[in-house]
């Protein structure tokens, strides 16, 4: 799938308005991106929805990943309360915030701040030996993803941004990003801050017999083969927004895994993408190459949940604003 074009009108833009350099230029950039997809001259201000989609991965249950720190199911629970770090940005950045549970081990039945939608109830299955979700749930997952994302934009939202809540994500991430741009293990998979050398040639042997197992599938299956429910729910949120003509914004590693598989079904999606970063992370910057994204930030290394994304939304707010007062400025307006 290597050479995957990126749709960009505004690079044929010529604007007439006042022509700063550096940082500012980028900012200007960023307005003429969101103002060719609005079809006006300035465009609108950012209303954004973030929607975070959890699930477990049962390639990692046989591995010791040292979740016992750090589950799924903790981990949706911080983050649906009201002093989470996620809610905080979210509140910072004027963004609905909407966590949905996909297929996380355990029960949540009993928090009313997350949204129950599950397919599987323990994750996917290992997919060393077997596809990760059959046609049927598979489908229906994707489907959920649409769901949201069409709820959102009928709310008022005109920037979506999904993110993921898994412990144990780093082997389907790193056997789609190779299996998808044709990396190897290595390359698409570097060992975690917290693993040993034990825990990382582990997952690479994971990573090894996923691809092997799924030798032959076509580009446009390997996200249901290869994928977690949350990065086809994150797919599925993708293509309705591209549908509905509604800019997303990429967050982390996972989430730009999901693009990846997205834009396999339907290359056009590409062109209703922004990424909010990229990190050091093995294969993260390959997929925003394949992507044709140039990231807003680097860091050190993907932090996920939506955070990042959500933190980077005041900063496309703020190239509008700017775009709003340079066509004030042409206009003699001030």
């Amino acid at each position: 799938m290597s050479g995957i074009p990126s749709i960009h009108p505004e690079q044929n833009h010529h604007s007439s308005l006042l022509q700063p350099s550096g940082c500012m230029s980028q900012l200007e950039s960023i307005a003429l991106w969101f103002a060719k997809r609005q079809n006006k001259e300035v465009p609108d201000a950012i209303r954004a929805a973030t929607v975070l989609f959890a699930a477990d991965h049962g390639v990692a249950a046989g591995i010791d990943r040292q979740d016992a720190v750090s589950t799924t199911i903790q981990r949706v629970k911080h983050a649906s309360v009201s002093d989470s770090v996620i809610a905080g940005l979210c509140r910072q950045a004027n963004s609905s915030l909407h966590i949905v549970d996909v297929g996380v081990s355990g029960s949540l039945a009993d928090n009313d701040t997350v949204e129950h939608a599950r397919v599987r109830p323990s994750g996917t299955a290992d997919i060393t030996v077997e596809a990760a979700m059959g046609q049927e749930d598979y489908w229906e997952i994707v489907g959920i993803g649409e769901e949201m994302a069409n709820r959102t934009i009928e709310a008022g939202a005109n920037l979506l941004i999904a993110g993921s809540i898994s412990s144990g994500s780093r082997i389907a991430v790193a056997s789609i990003i190779a299996e998808l741009i044709g990396l190897s293990g290595e390359a698409a998979l570097n060992p975690s801050p917290d693993s040993t050398p034990e825990i990382y040639a582990a997952e690479l042997m994971a990573v090894e017999q996923a691809r092997a197992r799924i030798a032959g599938t076509p580009s446009h299956d390997i996200l249901r083969e290869l994928g977690g429910l949350e990065m086809a729910a994150m797919a599925g949120c993708y293509r309705a927004a591209a549908r509905k003509g509604v800019p997303v914004l990429l967050d982390g590693l996972v989430s730009a895994t999901a693009a990846l598989a997205a834009v396999a079904w339907d290359v056009h999606i590409a062109g209703w993408m922004l990424a909010s970063h990229v990190s050091d992370d093995a294969g993260h910057r390959d997929v925003m190459d394949e992507l044709g994204l140039e990231p807003l930030v680097e860091i050190k290394h993907s932090i996920g949940e939506g955070k990042v994304a959500v933190l980077m939304a005041p900063v496309l707010q703020s190239a509008i604003t700017l775009q709003r007062g340079l066509a004030s400025i042409e206009a003699g307006e001030i």
